[in-house]
């Protein structure tokens, strides 16, 4: 396997617990897939949710799923922004000491302690990709992007390394556009 990677835009989403299901879209509620992801067995739903912060708040974000044992926000630094909440860029399921916020469904809203993140940038590998790459779980990489617009270097790139991930690395809308990322774009990793 070469050093390249395929560089995917992740737009801000939800994924909640089932108790949070229930209290915004009802006792009876299940997600519903819209569509499919690039990492297996996730999926976008039809379902979305308004995430309130401080200042503003944002409608129709998007719900991923499958559930998961605790509710959590990734959103943008621009997001988090607006919102008016501290930008605190984690580890996906890292939300101990995170800001919180609210959100609303169609039948009812919850106020969060914590949970509202900006993903760290990071990639994903099976452990079969990441040992013919030559790389380990939680190494820090960059990924170079080169193209005829606005090429780019990202640093503090994590590896995340589990059997059940697709080799893809994720990053944000504000760092997909300060790069000009377009759909099939890959990026090589530095070591």
């Amino acid at each position: 396997m070469s050093n390249k990677i395929l560089v995917e835009t992740s737009a801000r989403h939800v994924h909640l617990c089932e108790e949070d299901l229930k209290k915004l879209f009802g006792s009876d509620a299940k997600l519903t897939v819209k569509k499919m992801l690039s990492q297996p067995g996730q999926y976008a739903c039809e379902e979305k949710v308004t995430v309130v912060g401080p200042k503003k708040s944002i409608p129709n974000v998007s719900i991923l799923g499958p559930l998961r044992s605790k509710t959590q926000i990734e959103v943008s630094a621009t997001d988090a922004r607006t919102l008016g909440i501290d930008i605190v860029i984690r580890e996906s399921g890292d939300i101990a000491g995170t800001p919180g916020c609210k959100l609303i469904g169609p039948c009812g809203e919850i106020d969060l302690p914590n949970g509202v993140i900006v993903a760290k940038r990071h990639i994903h590998l099976t452990p079969k990709d990441a040992e013919e790459m030559g790389l380990l779980d939680k190494q820090i990489v960059s990924v170079k992007v080169e193209n005829d617009q606005r090429s780019i270097i990202y640093g503090d790139v994590v590896i995340r390394v589990r059997s059940d991930f697709a080799a893809a690395m994720h990053i944000d809308t504000d760092e997909s556009n300060a790069g000009a990322i377009a759909p099939n774009v890959f990026g090589e990793i530095i070591k």
